[in-house]
Order: C-alpha cells, then structure tokens, then sequence
C-alpha cells in the first residue's frame, strides 16, 4: 500500500499543497508541489469567499492525486492570518495554610484558563508561560507548600467566524482534515534551533500581505502577532506612481532594496518602466525604503519590552518577503539588534526536485513544517481519472492509518503548546466527553448525597433522642391497639 502524508497551508495569498514520505533516516522525499492564487478568496490569511476557496482546495487536491497517482483520503492543513493573535491570561487559586500542590490543582487552573472566553474568538491554543508560587517563580510547581497559586498563560486566538468559514471550505470541497495546526508554530518548530529559542530570538515571517511576529524566550513561545502588512504593499506603493500593478510587481523584484546609501542614488538615473515610461530611480527607491521601514516598525513594536532586551538569539528572517536585497541592514537600523539571521530553508533534510523547493528562498517553509508534523498515511487506493468523487473508488482504502514511529523527523519537538487546533470532529468528541464527565458528576454526587442523607438517617436512629421517639411510637402503638380491643 502506498504511504505518504500531505499538508496544505492557506498563506495570505496562495495555497500551497505538498505531499512527502518520511524516511527512516529522518529525512523527507517530496512527491508533490502544487499551489494556487487564492488572492480572490482569501485577503490578508483570512478565507472571505467560502466557494472560491473551497474550488482552489479542489483543483489542489486533484492536482497532487495526479501527480501521486493515489487517492488522497485526508490532509493536514495549516492555518494563520491577520485573524490570530495571542493575550496574557493570570488565573490565581488560594489555598489553604501549607497546601501541597498537586496535579490536579495545576490541571485546575489549566481547565479555568481554556475556559475563559473572549468577544468572537476562541482559544487555539494556551501556552503555559510559568507559575508563581506565593512569591516564587517555578516551571513545574507539584509537590512545593503554598498558600497561593497563579498561572500564567499565553492564550492564541482567532475568530470564531474564521474557523466556521474554514470548515465550510473543507466540507464543501469534501476533503477530510486529519490534523489543523498553527502554521506559525509549525513554521518556528522547523526553523529555529533550540538556543535560539532558549536564548530569546523574534521570527519575522515576511508573506505577501501579512508579516507574522513570533517572541521565544528560555524555550517558550511569548507573543504572536500578525501584522496586515506585506511585500504586497510595497508593489501597491510603487503602483501609485501611475505605474500598472504588472509591472510594478515586476520592477520591485528587479530593482527594489530595503537598503540604499545615499552616496549610491544617482539624482538623475531612471528605471524604464516600458517603452514609453520610466520613472525616477530616487523616488522609486523613496517608496521602498518607506514602506519596508513601516513594516520592520510594526514588527519591532510587536516584541514585549520585557523580552527586547533579551534576545541573545537575535532576530530570524524568514518567507518570502525576506528575499529584499539589504533586509538585514534594513532591521539591524530600525531594531539596533546586531544578530539577524535569514532561515532560508527548514531544519531538517528534505529530497526534491520541485524548483519552488530547491531554490530555498523561504516562502515554502511553513507548509515543509506542516508536512513533518503530519504522522498519518494520507494515501488512498489507485487514483481512477474516471471517477466523479475525490474519494471513490472500487478498492477498499485504508484511513488514518499511522507512519511508522522510525520514520519520524529528527526536527525539534515543540516546547510550547502543540499548535494543534480542534477540527470540528474534535470539538464534538470534547463536547461529547464534557457531557459525559457532567453526567458522571452528577450521578456520583446524587450517590453522595444518598449515602449521607442514609448515615444521617441511621445516626437520627441512633441516637438517644432517636431511640426515645421509637420508644414512644412502639408505646403509642400497643396503647392504640388495646383501647380497640
């Protein structure tokens, strides 16, 4: 049977889908690369027409089953965009006079935390930042005396209206998501390396319309912000020099730098536009500067001032946008932070021919992350081009089988929250097990309250007063029965 796993990421212009084998060295052999333009379905991430998106996940699907030659029968899918953010939460529990913390306590707070609700969001995932312990800090705080107890947490959220549009899209372009992750953490999970992330570091996802801020520090995700501003605003920019967007999309991959000495413009130089345009070379280069200095200040802006001084890991460059002549000088000027690092390629070995792939500029390395945290076998039976349905077929197909555990990536293991977001079978399961504890709850203490309402009854029997009371009933009886003889 065949066996490999496939991914699709929904960036903020495109969607892109992979499918890959995982070796048993580690490594990852890519059998697929397709995408699509989503840019009239999806703005800034965020899925805004329900039937665009769902036809761009069909021609997606139907062009890596003809590639692969199988069916596909699930995907795991990573999701991001202007619509997510992350909130610092505190829940504090007192306690009683030199309480040992237990498990249960911690899974206490944890619960409160999941449960917290905010104005249309939900939580995607809770990151656990550190607990206080009356005046101590403490990563894992079981088994320590306290009087008072406080979690600290880093809650990632997104609309609800964006997670019912994504499923819709999934639903009606009848494709089966195993898994959905943050394709942020996926992204930071195959990029950085653990004394990065240890040390303190900030990774920049420069896309097309959205900019992704991460902040780690001692190994722990601390904040995620996405900035609605991309590579895609400094084309729209250019385009407001009376120049078509065509073509100024395609004078900024020529001629646009993030960076620029002043010694070096020529006042009087040009850039052709076309035979019958040009523009000036120092305004061109005026509204780059311009707009790539406003997104690398919306960045900085976005690191907490509790973390900007500690980040021995400096800052790390990844995606497209990040392929800007002199980006670096352009950050190290506006942060003074001297370490900047570009990510041009994930962590761990990957075997392709596909050019999107080998030419390691970035851009494919969230849905690469995406496709190494898969860990179920995506094939189905024997692509039939016949068939009406993308699952049809007239074998028998075998789902959610999982990979083989020795064919697990070497990459780092998460150290933060997992990134997995609930699929809306998941939220059914968890409502369905809620209900189920409820009920069970409920019965054990309807028990509890019988069997007490018993010992008291039997104590009321037993006692003096108890005892004397059915003395007199046993008393009143044989008086009764004998005045009716």
């Amino acid at each position: 049977m065949a066996e490999f796993i496939v991914a699709i990421e929904l960036g903020s212009s495109k969607i892109r889908g992979i499918a890959g084998k995982k070796k048993l060295d580690g490594s990852i052999d890519v059998a697929a690369v397709v995408k699509e333009n989503a840019s009239e379905c999806i703005r800034k991430g965020i899925v805004y027409n329900i039937d665009k998106t769902a036809q761009c996940l069909t021609s997606i699907i139907t062009k890596l089953r003809k590639q692969l030659k199988y069916e596909i029968t699930q995907v795991f899918v990573g999701v991001g965009g202007q619509s997510i953010r992350s909130v610092r939460n505190v829940i504090i529990k007192d306690l009683p006079n030199d309480t040992i913390i237990t498990s249960d306590m911690i899974n206490e707070l944890m619960d409160a935390n999941r449960n917290m609700s905010y104005p249309d969001q939900e939580i995607l995932d809770a990151v656990t930042q550190e607990y206080n312990v009356d005046n101590q800090k403490a990563i894992d705080p079981v088994g320590i005396k306290a009087n008072r107890l406080e979690g600290n947490f880093l809650n990632i959220l997104w609309r609800q209206s964006f997670y019912d549009n994504l499923n819709n899209c999934f639903q009606k372009a009848d494709v089966k998501i195993a898994e959905m992750y943050l394709a942020p953490l996926a992204l930071a999970d195959s990029v950085l390396s653990e004394s990065e992330r240890r040390g303190g570091c900030v990774l920049v996802d420069l896309g097309a319309d959205t900019t992704t801020v991460l902040v780690y520090y001692k190994n722990l995700l601390r904040h995620l912000a996405v900035i609605p501003l991309g590579s895609n605003n400094i084309t729209r920019d250019l385009a407001s020099l009376q120049i078509d967007e065509k073509d100024a999309e395609r004078m900024k991959l020529k001629y646009a730098s993030a960076f620029t000495e002043t010694s070096a413009i020529d006042t009087n130089a040009k850039y052709t536009v076309n035979k019958e345009q040009s523009i000036d070379c120092s305004e061109f280069i005026k509204v780059v500067e311009a707009r790539v200095t406003e997104i690398i200040e919306n960045v900085w802006a976005q690191v907490p001032t509790d973390y900007s001084h500690t980040l021995l890991g400096g800052i790390i460059l990844t995606g497209g946008g990040m392929n800007l002549p002199n980006i670096e000088h352009a950050f190290r000027d506006s942060t003074g932070i001297g370490k900047i690092r570009k990510a041009n390629f994930v962590t761990y070995t990957i075997n392709a021919s596909a050019s999107d792939i080998t030419s390691r500029r970035g851009d494919m390395n969230t849905v690469l992350g995406i496709l190494a945290k898969g860990d179920m076998n995506c094939a189905g039976a024997t692509y039939n081009p016949n068939a009406n349905n993308l699952f049809t077929s007239t074998e028998e197909i075998v789902t959610g089988t999982p990979i083989s555990q020795n064919s697990h990536t070497s990459s780092p293991k998460p150290l933060q929250g997992q990134g997995l977001v609930p699929t809306l079978e998941d939220k059914k399961k968890q409502e369905e097990e809620r209900r189920r504890r409820e009920e069970e709850e409920r019965r054990l203490r309807e028990e509890e309250e019988e069997r007490i309402r018993k010992e008291k009854e039997e104590e009321r029997k037993n006692s003096f007063w108890g005892k004397f009371s059915n003395k007199i009933k046993d008393i009143s009886g044989k008086i009764f029965e004998a005045d009716e003889e």
